[in-house]
């Protein structure tokens, strides 16, 4: 039931005097099927965490694990191909290709993939993230929260074992980051989809099954089922861990 699991995962940037580390021996399995939250403050690591466990970065020491698959010592072309056709990605800034329309969009990884896309799937994700009616439209035609819901079908299109997020409504006003939450949410509860989201919001956070917190490179708490009061209160004391 595990999705990802890291193992004494140190992530070192720099070299000699220079040097940063980012991980300090992360240890944590992501359960397959649930809505999980990472936070911490600006340079706790967070952003390291999401890139060390979606394959897009390679760890100092330590390992990763994608279900049964060791990401570590995998060749790049190895990488892309189990990026695209394994896990989907939801960032801040949307990354629609402004020249195509929305199904185009949608189905851009499945083309780089040589895979044709099924329509019957296609339909489901496009009627539950809410595009129906604006297939043909393109990117510059759409309002960001509906820019952030085709981003969200793209990440879907070929049925990835994990979705990681990046911050995927801090472009977005409250109210429409409100919806494109509660539509993660829906996906996790009702398609069993997993889904793993880096934010520095509380409210973003709450609508998590859990939520993790980094401080200084380690995991040092975590949080079931929590509101936005809990997590903002836990995030004001983590410098006290």
């Amino acid at each position: 039931m595990t999705a990802v699991r890291l193992d004494s995962v140190t992530k070192v940037y720099g070299s000699g005097d220079n040097t940063t580390t980012a991980l300090r021996g992360v240890s944590r399995a992501i359960p397959r099927g649930r809505f999980t939250a990472v936070m911490g403050p600006s340079g706790s690591g967070k952003s390291t965490f999401l890139q060390c466990a979606a394959g897009l970065d390679t760890p100092t020491s330590g390992s990763v694990r994608l279900g049964e698959t060791e990401l570590t010592g995998l060749t790049e072309t190895k990488l892309t191909e189990l990026r695209r056709e394994r896990i989907g990605f939801i960032f801040q800034g949307y990354n629609l290709v402004p020249s195509l329309s929305v199904t185009d969009n949608i189905t851009l990884p499945l083309r780089f993939a040589g895979r044709g896309a099924d329509v019957g799937w296609l339909n489901e994700i496009v009627r539950r993230v809410g595009l129906d009616g604006l297939l043909h439209r393109r990117p510059g035609q759409l309002s960001g929260g509906q820019q952030q819901r085709v981003a969200v079908a793209r990440a879907l299109v070929a049925r990835p074992e994990v979705v990681f997020a990046d911050e995927p409504t801090g472009a977005l006003d409250s109210r429409t980051g409100a919806e494109v939450l509660r539509l993660l949410r829906q996906l996790v509860d009702e398609l069993g989809q997993t889904v793993v989201m880096v934010t520095h919001d509380p409210v973003a956070a709450a609508h998590a099954h859990s939520v993790l917190f980094l401080a200084d490179g380690r995991f040092v708490d975590e949080l079931h089922g929590p509101d936005a009061d809990q997590v903002a209160k836990r995030m004001t004391h983590l410098g006290e861990w």
